[in-house]
């Protein structure tokens, strides 16, 4: 559960939490040297012919769209719950689509990560994620991907009981706190077969994936085009090795290793926040005013880590009669190092913090949580989150060995790392199994698949972007240097107008184009 995703969601909400806007800049058309183009079929099978015949009746499915505001389009998608029983159960899929508004080219389906974190959201976003040449000439597709937003939703812990675990200590020192946070890890383990039955076992990325074709034929598309940024990388990725004759225009943002294993991915994701977290207090000890934080980047980190500690033994109040814990903490601080806009509001939150208010702090990570104030949660993206990583990977340590990985953890982030070495007991007592195994990824066939890597992040480093261009045997790599998680959109005219000419156009970037 500790390693971090991609709240797409805490663009808007941490809007509100300043008073100012952060969406990034869009992007600009300019330097277009080619007009919009189609992703044409080059022969080959009819966008609905089926992989086999058990699954025909799927594929030939077309979305019934109907108005859900705000110019928006909406449908369900039909698919089998378990691919090996096709004649078997079946589940429905939310689709949402923002019509072209200009010369429609095709469909673009978008994903923004998670896992857990709903499509249709991010499609519904428009300029806040995408620039006006996507905008232009794409039917925007956001899918909820299987047990996700509106997509027959997993279940595991009530909200309470959910708000208890999210906001507990996530790096306990004493037995009773060790007891307390194998308690209520292993009671989340159970609830989701409890609560969900056989859908727990079914929501793997696999899955979802096999999902995508499906989709991409009620479209009426030959060939998917396709932008997922963090997990939806690892997504795509995993379609483009299922189908790789099928895969169109295909971009993957703030990329993931497939390769790496729960321990491996922690171990990056530790160091890519401890860097993120380097670069804020670099940032602030280079201010015209000075930082309040301390003198130098080593003052700050320990200024930071001691704040952590003390709100582990003493939370403390917030506005709204909450209290905020140490699991509070670490997401609402988390949550502002995904954005180099966010910088500001963790100053001011830290600020607070440190002069015993830790409002802020709670708002912060009421976003990265889509929570409400009263410990209710507006989606179950973080449930999902949990129940998809560990169909994927099952891998937990246990409790009694954490002791003996905390040392590397430190050494890879020694604000965050006991965090991270305590993430490894997630998956302690999660039961469904799967029988879609990942696959690996070369992805022989497709069309260029381009990669995006940010040197900064810190959810998903950029060597990981580096690794999958490498797996993939067309693979395209754009380099971007900056802060936060994710290239497009982000304020890099440079890397915005790769992608757009690329999607746009079909003029793939030149591999190892650095911006």
């Amino acid at each position: 559960m500790r390693r971090l995703v991609a709240a797409v969601a805490l663009v808007a909400v941490v809007a509100l939490v300043a008073g100012v806007a952060l969406v990034a800049t869009r992007g600009s058309s300019d330097g277009h040297d080619a007009g919009p183009h189609p992703v044409a079929p080059t022969g080959g099978p009819p966008a609905t012919q089926a992989p086999s015949a058990a699954l025909a009746r799927f594929y030939a499915q077309r979305l019934d769209w109907s108005d859900c505001g705000d110019g928006n389009e909406c449908a369900r998608l039909t698919v089998p719950l378990d691919y090996h029983d096709p004649a078997g159960r079946t589940i429905r899929l939310y689709v949402l689509e923002v019509p072209a508004t200009g010369s429609r080219i095709g469909s673009l389906v978008v994903n923004p990560g998670g896992p857990g974190a709903a499509g249709s959201s991010y499609a519904a976003g428009r300029g806040t994620y995408f620039g006006d040449p996507l905008l232009e000439h794409f039917d925007l597709v956001g899918f909820d991907p299987r047990g996700t937003g509106r997509s027959s939703p997993v279940e595991c812990l009530d909200d309470q009981a959910f708000n208890a675990y999210f906001s507990s200590d996530p790096d306990p020192s004493t037995p009773a706190e060790v007891a307390t946070f194998r308690r209520q890890q292993q009671a989340l383990a159970r609830a989701c077969a409890a609560n969900s039955g056989a859908l727990a076992a079914h929501v793997s990325t696999v899955e979802s994936a096999r999902d995508m074709d499906i989709l991409r034929a009620a479209l009426g598309e030959h060939r998917m085009n396709y932008f997922g940024a963090s997990y939806g990388t690892k997504l795509g990725a995993t379609y483009a090795q299922l189908f790789p004759q099928r895969v169109g225009r295909f971009v993957l943002d703030g990329a993931i290793d497939p390769r790496l294993g729960t321990r491996a991915a922690a171990l990056q994701q530790a160091a890519g926040f401890q860097k993120a977290l380097e670069a804020y207090a670099a940032n602030c000890v280079q201010s015209d005013i000075g930082c309040f934080l301390g003198k130098d980047v080593a003052a700050v980190l320990k200024t930071i880590s001691r704040l952590l500690d003390q709100i582990a033994k003493k939370p403390l109040p917030t506005s709204d009669g909450r209290e905020l814990t140490s699991g509070n903490a670490f997401y609402g601080i988390a949550a502002t190092l995904y954005n180099r806009g966010y910088w500001i509001l963790l100053s001011s939150a830290l600020r607070g913090a440190l002069s015993g208010d830790g409002t802020q702090l709670m708002k912060l990570a009421d976003a990265y949580a889509e929570r409400n104030p009263d410990g209710s949660f507006q989606s179950n993206f973080l449930e999902a989150f949990y129940d998809i990583s560990c169909l994927d990977d099952p891998y937990s340590i246990p409790y009694e060995k954490v002791p003996s990985e905390v040392p590397a953890f430190l050494k890879a982030s020694p604000v965050f790392g006991r965090v991270y070495a305590w993430g490894l007991t997630a998956c302690d007592g999660f039961t469904p199994r799967t029988d879609e195994k990942p696959p690996r990824i070369h992805a022989r066939g497709s069309q260029p698949i381009v990669v995006i890597g940010t040197t900064r992040d810190p959810a998903t480093p950029y060597h990981e972007a580096v690794a999958l261009a490498q797996q993939l045997d067309s693979g395209v790599l754009i380099s971007r240097d900056g802060d936060g998680h994710t290239g497009y959109h982000q304020g890099n005219a440079c890397v915005d107008e790769a992608v757009d000419r690329y999607l746009v156009s079909g003029v793939v970037p030149k591999d190892g184009l650095s911006c």
